[in-house]
């Protein structure tokens, strides 16, 4: 081989090395735009997870304003409502976790639910998930199941988004799409997303079963509270009493019909744990809490 042919093998051999580079290079800044800088989804590749389901999407939740309404208190601030629905959790998550639970059907389900609108039930689920969220062994998922007039994520003061309904509906296709994460350590949200003509038989669907039984079971420390429509005319609140294992009615003292209440109860499975929060309390009781919880037990 003369001069010039060395000279142009080796000017081809540079060629071809520096081609290598700009194409590693590519590889190297594709991969980049997937990950990005997420530690957690190169991690999740490297043990085979590459068709893992995107981080769901965060909300940010104002507490301070929260606390300003008169919602339980995130903070170290000792509130009286803080008290309140502490006593009321006990009760609660001792059904869930404790030697009642064994009975229970689905016993870390919790329904709250109220005779007719405007009683307080939002009030109250959004209370009881922010108090039991507070626990240092538990998590939350709050789920709005009152499809017919979502009100979680307007008590919350948050746009609503794409939530139960949507999942139900086959547009979501894994039930974690619509699991929201929020600035409250152990809480989760799944929103009631949009309204739809058939609610009734989609709660009552099995894949609403499978949903409900994942969020029983998956996770061996979550409680799940969900705001159901009122008991009194709403067929799909029933259908939801098959499923959990508690039911807290939520009744507005000087205002609920004892007979609403009886009515509303008849609806329930009555091998649930039922339990009565009286909200809007005008009175004081001697231990200074308002609100008032009442086991009725299980049959």
């Amino acid at each position: 081989m003369n001069t010039i042919e060395r000279a142009l093998s080796k000017q081809e051999k540079d060629k071809k090395a520096k081609s290598d580079d700009v194409s590693s290079s590519q590889d190297s800044m594709s991969k980049d735009e997937v990950f990005g800088s997420n530690q957690v989804a190169t991690a999740n590749t490297a043990k085979g997870a590459s068709n893992a389901l995107p981080p769901p999407e965060s909300i940010e939740i104002d507490l301070f304003k929260m606390e300003e309404k008169g919602f339980v208190s995130t903070s170290a601030k000792r509130r009286l409502i803080n008290e309140e629905y502490r006593a009321i959790k006990r009760k609660i998550l001792d059904n869930a976790f404790g030697p009642l639970s064994k009975s229970l059907n689905n016993s870390n389900i919790i329904m709250v639910t109220s005779s007719r609108p405007g009683e307080g039930k939002t009030f109250t689920a959004v209370n009881l998930a922010l108090s039991i969220a507070l626990e240092q062994d538990k998590t939350v998922l709050l789920v709005d199941a009152d499809v017919l007039r979502p009100n979680v994520m307007r008590t919350l003061e948050l746009q609503n988004q794409d939530g139960l309904m949507e999942y139900l509906l086959g547009e979501k296709s894994d039930i974690a799409e619509v699991m929201c994460q929020t600035n409250v350590p152990n809480l989760r949200i799944i929103p009631a997303g949009k309204s739809h003509h058939l609610s009734t038989e989609l709660l009552a669907s099995e894949k609403m079963y499978e949903a409900v039984q994942e969020f029983a079971n998956r996770y061996p420390d979550r409680v799940v509270i969900v705001d159901t429509p009122p008991l009194l005319g709403i067929n799909e609140t029933a259908i939801l009493a098959n499923l959990a294992g508690q039911a807290i009615v939520v009744a507005e003292e000087q205002s609920t019909k004892i007979t609403d209440i009886q009515e509303a109860v008849g609806h329930l499975n009555p091998d649930m744990a039922i339990g009565f929060v009286v909200n809007k309390a005008q009175k004081i009781r001697k231990d200074g809490t308002g609100y008032g919880y009442y086991y009725a037990g299980a049959n």
